[in-house]
């Protein structure tokens, strides 16, 4: 169906969807769910514990036969030298073929990777960030535009005048995150100019996402303008559900939380009202909490079906 799709190839998925690899939340039962549906898991290790993910890693192998990868978040895992060194180590233990790479320089692990046979995306929200990934030579980019949840660039661009831009100036393979949910917006990507897409909110709001059915069902309620962006010291920003917590840190009335008690509090405590869950702009699309399967088919087949209704233009 996508034969000839260069993500496909590199992923050896069956279909160039790939998971978000989301703190907390990527681990085994999202993970080998989406891969199992014939899309592409990633494993999170943003939480440098590595004896967490070899247990996550372990766990996805035993549920599917199907391929998945291993996100490294460069900021992150720079932090120990000696940690890193063991992921990266234990990394190319495992026999796994497909790394991305995020938040920081590429060049920090890319010919590491590649000489032992690995293929590497890394993930970008800027157009300076994709060229100098591809300069250091990964193989494909992950392009965040500012609708994407969680920890942003400042400078804010969006997936549509971003994806055209890296586009414009590399030939690489380009995975498009960042306000999609489905077919139509996995066409809409592929229309400008990219061979995969990346879903996180969506896949969120799964039965298999381990996080609380308070979260997932505030997903389903946020409107287009349900997501607010908060500062993320020192420099970045951070995309969220709208929430009261929300608007009084983003008002100055409230201090903000650390991370580990918004996952706490909400991840496992379905406390909505006082975090703020990571969220992208695309929760306003999400109208029901489905099957990682179902999410899958039914965006491969909303994609043919905005194909076809393009093609149709013609005659």
């Amino acid at each position: 169906m996508f034969e000839g799709n260069r993500v496909v190839a590199h992923t050896r998925a069956r279909y160039p969807i790939f998971q978000s690899p989301m703190t907390w939340i990527a681990r085994a039962p999202l993970v080998s769910a989406v891969s199992a549906a014939g899309a592409f898991g990633l494993l999170e290790s943003t939480s440098r514990d590595l004896a967490m993910t070899t247990r996550e890693f372990n766990a996805i192998r035993a549920a599917t036969n199907q391929p998945f990868g291993v996100n490294l978040p460069v900021r992150y895992l720079k932090d120990d030298p000696k940690e890193e060194k063991a992921i990266i180590d234990w990394l190319l233990a495992q026999n796994i073929h497909f790394v991305t790479t995020s938040a920081g320089d590429p060049g920090r692990y890319v010919r590491t990777l590649k000489d032992a046979g690995v293929t590497v995306y890394h993930a970008t929200a800027t157009l300076y960030g994709a060229q100098k990934a591809v300069d250091v030579g990964v193989d494909g980019l992950i392009v965040e535009g500012a609708e994407s949840a969680g920890v942003r660039n400042p400078d804010e661009v969006h997936s549509f005048a971003l994806l055209q831009a890296v586009r414009e100036k590399t030939t690489v393979p380009l995975v498009a995150a960042g306000g999609i949910v489905d077919g139509r917006g996995m066409a809409a990507a592929f229309a400008l100019g990219a061979e995969g897409v990346t879903m996180g909110t969506r896949f969120v709001a799964s039965t298999e996402s381990p996080v609380h059915l308070n979260y997932k069902n505030a997903i389903v309620a946020a409107p287009i303008t349900g997501t607010l962006m908060l500062d993320n010291p020192p420099r970045a920003r951070a995309r969220g559900l709208r929430t009261p917590y929300a608007e009084g840190v983003s008002g100055g009335e409230r201090e903000p939380l650390p991370p580990m008690a918004i996952l706490e509090k909400l991840y496992v405590g379905g406390d909505v009202d006082n975090t703020s869950g990571a969220a992208g702009e695309s929760a306003g699309l999400i109208h029901e909490i489905k099957s990682v399967r179902d999410i899958v088919e039914d965006t491969v087949a909303g994609f043919w079906r905005e194909i076809d209704r393009l093609a149709a233009l013609r005659r």
